[in-house]
């Protein structure tokens, strides 16, 4: 099967609002980072049970800023390689959050735009999706609305849906064709790209196999956040000399698990104070 240039994949992205496939990591790093996940979720599942799935992002979320194994994985060179082809040379990273359904779950995700109550602009911002695991219609995977993205802004309602994940149970007001859908399956070790306002969701795990992957969201550093304070983000690859997010410092190896969920905490906390900033402007 031929591979795409990054030329080729910037231009299918910018016609669809999505590319899917790319694959980014080699087998052995497939298994390295999975089991570091298993072993993360196996120490999160105790206070993830007690607790729905639209208010579990605080604890999966941010996790770039805590866990050097993560920050890895999201600033991997194949990874940015095709980001800053969308982009342009200079890359941060402004947030992250694993989508993970095991066997049984009931969440879902509704169909949404994130560019909506995201308060980023311009719209240089892109999503990848990571897979660790295999992703596909069984199991729940990304689907998108080719072309969405080119139509604006949809009206949005908080339907506060216990098993949806979005922390607002967030989804478009207005009737979507299926039928248009396009399911963005993936192997582990493949990524999927979305754009900031392409109409996007997901459907309940009905099968045996987990489905594990990260959203890592990439903007340009002239991207803007609306809101009184100064938003978080990590620089990931050249300089950012607009200067309109705080830097924050690659996490650090060793550190205890004590540590790395303060940190993850404080990210998380200035995360959401910059969405609810946007959304009272």
């Amino acid at each position: 099967m031929r591979t795409e240039t990054l030329q080729e994949i910037a231009q299918r992205y910018a016609k669809a609002g999505f590319f899917s496939p790319v694959p980014i990591l080699k087998d052995d790093e497939v298994r390295e980072f999975r089991s570091r996940f298993l072993d993360f979720y196996a120490r999160k599942k105790p206070l993830l049970a007690s607790i729905q799935p639209r208010e579990q992002s605080s604890l999966l979320s941010e996790t770039h800023t805590s866990l050097d194994w993560v920050y890895r994985l999201v600033s991997h060179p194949n990874v940015l390689n095709v980001i800053e082809s969308i982009l342009g040379h200079h890359l941060l990273i402004w947030g992250s959050r694993w989508f993970t359904k095991m066997p049984g779950d009931k969440t879902f995700v509704s169909w949404h735009q994130d560019g909506t109550y995201w308060g980023l602009k311009p719209p240089k911002v892109t999503t990848a999706w990571i897979a660790l695991s295999a992703s596909g219609p069984q199991n729940g995977c990304l689907r998108v609305l080719p072309g969405s993205h080119l139509h604006g802004t949809l009206p949005q309602n908080d339907t506060y849906a216990p098993e949806n994940a979005l922390s607002r149970g967030q989804e478009i007001a207005v009737d979507v064709d299926e039928r248009q859908a396009v399911d963005l399956i993936l192997q582990p070790g493949e990524m999927s790209l979305h754009h900031i306002g392409i109409v996007h969701g997901s459907k309940v795990n009905t099968s045996d196999q987990p489905r594990i992957g990260i959203a890592v969201r990439y903007i340009a550093p002239e991207v803007v956040q609306t809101g009184s304070e100064l938003p978080y983000a990590m620089l990931v690859r050249g300089k950012d000399r607009y200067k309109h997010f705080e830097h924050l410092p690659s996490p650090k190896d060793g550190m205890s698990e004590a540590e790395a969920d303060a940190i993850q905490r404080l990210a998380v906390e200035k995360m959401l104070t910059s969405v609810m900033a946007h959304r009272e402007n």
